[in-house]
């Protein structure tokens, strides 16, 4: 799925799960996500509800992608966001964090 396609206000019932690792979300992350990164998501399944529709996002799209089929074949209902932080900070979304006083930014 496009950002574009990601309702800029998540709606009730939507989970935007963000798959970085510790340093990337540190640095920049969207306001409400739901962090777990990728080398902790089989260990930390219980964390991810699923009863809600996922939005997957990582840097750029291939980890998120991963995590996405990974999910999906034990029965969540995820999509992974193309382009990820990448596409989500050149959207003009919003970003939250920021290390040491600085500006957001997706690294």
């Amino acid at each position: 799925m496009e950002i574009a396609e990601v309702p800029a206000v998540l709606p009730e019932g939507a989970v935007l799960l963000d798959v970085r690792e510790q340093d990337e979300w540190d640095a920049g992350h969207a306001p409400g996500a739901l962090h777990i990164p990728m080398s902790e998501i089989a260990a930390r399944l219980e964390e991810v509800p699923n009863d809600v529709q996922l939005y997957v996002v990582c840097r750029a799209g291939g980890r998120s992608a991963r995590v996405t089929q990974y999910l999906n074949q034990n029965g969540w209902e995820a999509v992974n966001v193309e382009g990820g932080m990448q596409h989500w900070e050149a959207a003009g979304r919003p970003l939250e964090g920021g290390a040491d006083g600085m500006a957001p930014e997706v690294i």
